[in-house]
């Protein structure tokens, strides 16, 4: 039997409208600072790159999956994390950090439930990371 972590679409868009609000932001900013008389377009050239970003790449986000299995944590494109490999897991936004020994990071993304990821994590490798 294995565990398994899906991204969460609602997660997912709730993600993507938070970026798309500091995008919607930093562009009117840009545009405010360099003396634009036409802020507001920051605000539409924010939120359609956000918008185009989320619908492109939400089939492919979507469909990962992480799972734990036969000692180690298996994700998407062939990866494979032994779990005594692990060293460090690190909360981010709706996402975990997986950070292994050797220093590669993994990114377990659009979580709807964080805290039970980390904690079905460090329950499988039967230590505190």
């Amino acid at each position: 039997m294995s565990t398994v972590f899906r991204p969460d679409r609602a997660t997912y868009i709730r993600d993507h409208a938070w970026m798309a609000a500091l995008a919607m932001a930093g562009a009117m900013a840009v545009l405010w600072a360099i003396g634009n008389p036409h802020v507001w377009t920051g605000a539409v050239a924010g939120l359609a790159a956000v918008g185009v970003r989320a619908w492109y790449l939400a089939s492919e986000e979507l469909g990962h999956e992480w799972r734990i299995e036969d000692g180690a944590l298996h994700g998407p494109g062939g990866r494979r994390v032994a779990l005594d490999q692990i060293e460090r897991l690190r909360p981010l936004g709706s996402a975990v950090q997986v950070v292994t020994r050797g220093g590669d990071k993994h990114l377990i993304k659009y979580l709807a439930d964080r805290e039970a990821v980390l904690a079905a994590i460090r329950q499988a490798a039967g230590r505190t990371l």
